[in-house]
């Protein structure tokens, strides 16, 4: 999203609904060995003509943004202004992987999805953006060391949804609230650490949750509690925050509303809430996907279709911290078992898997019509991305690492769905690439 939320036409800050902004991060790799590459700054100069650290482009698809982030094997897509559909978005996305591909040839590399490399050292192989803003990368080097999993090997979304003032603000707040612990269900892409398999759905949100936890005022819950508005915001959230810090940044250079870490975090300089609990997927359409099922939760929730906003904002952030956990860990596999959340989200209050949540959330909130369903019929069958990584994985006689991983940079490339369905042929190289 652009960095003010006020619309073109200068009427002032977007109302509930009235537009969106999404940003979609992407790893560089080598084409032959798909391990990770530091050149972002270079894709950014060979795109922009200038060493920025954001360009914007113009196509027939529309306007994008390209930008930076921690590390320099990242980078970043985003809509430049609030978009008024998120209908077809995959499509102006899609045309910046094939342009950036295009321009990564001349390194032999190409962009990978997914939320982490699924072998990338990040003690040995980490780069920190050496370029504009600098200071900001070397504040968090030096507080945190973001040598480690949890600062250099994550890509995520993020979702923006603008408020126009305080009560609009509450209204939003709480409902992404609710929704925040069902997320990692619906997007887990990241069950590979250090080249294997380890339990979890969702490494990302597993190494992304103690990143910061000598400073525990910044994540928090990782679910943020109820507010009432930006005062009470500013003072039991940022506040806390920056007088934490203070000691190790007395020169305020991370003194702003993004060092919050929580899952969502409110962006009042430019009138929006940042949803960041999504893993990145195998493509923008399903990514796009998944946003367009989130929204009409998140919209059929601030309406109060199934339940009251004193209900939504009464629910505990500590057992939404264990709905959320679970989640990390088992994906749709999960068990929902909340009783006051599953009635806040006009659901059985019996316990039931988080995959047949989503498909009642996408049945009460979606039209039947909607051209959402194809891409979504997929990722409810087959379940999230994550599982279906691990089942290729797991396959008799299944592929390698590297081929699976091969194969989803192809998704990537072709804006297609990974289906488990799909044969990925078994190619073996490096030892550490294998599994």
């Amino acid at each position: 999203m652009a960095r003010h939320n006020p619309s073109s036409s200068g009427r002032g800050p977007l109302s509930l609904f009235e537009g969106f902004g999404i940003e979609l991060e992407y790893m560089i790799v080598d084409r032959d060995t798909l391990c990770v590459i530091p050149v972002a700054d270079q894709l950014l100069q060979a795109a922009g003509g200038a060493l920025e650290n954001e360009i914007y482009l113009e196509g027939k698809e529309g306007a994008a943004a390209w930008s930076n982030e921690l590390v320099l094997h990242v980078v970043e897509f985003k809509t430049p202004e609030p978009v008024p559909s998120l209908e077809d978005l995959d499509v102006l996305f899609s045309a910046q992987v094939r342009h950036a591909n295009d321009l990564l040839s001349r390194w032999n590399a190409r962009l990978m999805p997914t939320a982490m490399h699924p072998w990338m050292d990040p003690y040995q192989e980490m780069r920190l953006w050496p370029h504009g803003n600098r200071d900001i990368y070397q504040a968090f080097d030096r507080i945190f060391d973001c040598r480690g999993h949890g600062w250099a090997n994550l890509q995520s979304v993020h979702i923006n949804l603008p408020f126009a003032d305080d009560t609009e603000f509450r209204r939003l707040h709480a409902a992404i609230r609710i929704v925040l612990p069902l997320l990692p269900a619906l997007a887990a892409s990241s069950p590979v650490m250090d080249g294997k398999l380890t339990g979890y759905l969702d490494n990302r949100l597993e190494v992304y949750r103690t990143n910061c936890q000598s400073f525990p005022e910044i994540t928090g819950d990782v679910i943020p509690d109820t507010v009432c508005g930006r005062q009470d915001y500013e003072a039991n959230v940022l506040s806390p925050i920056y007088k934490a810090l203070e000691p190790l940044d007395p020169e305020g250079t991370l003194r702003y509303e993004w060092v919050n870490a929580r899952g969502a975090i409110a962006r009042f300089d430019r009138n929006a809430i940042e949803i960041r609990l999504l893993d990145i997927q195998e493509c923008p359409l399903a990514d796009v996907t998944i946003a367009r099922l989130i929204f009409a939760v998140i919209k059929s929730l601030v309406d109060e279709r199934f339940s009251t906003l004193r209900d939504q904002e009464r629910l505990s952030t500590k057992r939404l911290h264990r709905v959320f956990m679970d989640t990390i860990k088992s994906g749709e596999a999960a068990m929902l078992d909340y009783p006051a959340l599953s009635h806040c989200l006009g659901l059985d209050e019996t316990p039931q898997p988080m995959g047949n949540v989503w498909r009642q959330l996408a049945t009460t909130t979606l039209s039947p019509l909607s051209t959402v369903w194809r891409p979504l019929e997929i990722l409810l069958r087959e379940g999230c991305l994550a599982r279906r990584i691990e089942k290729a994985l797991l396959r008799s006689e299944g592929p390698s690492l590297f081929a699976v991983y091969s194969g989803l940079c192809d998704a990537l490339a072709e804006n297609r769905l990974f289906s488990t369905s799909e044969a990925i042929p078994s190619v073996h190289v490096q030892d550490n690439n294998g599994f």
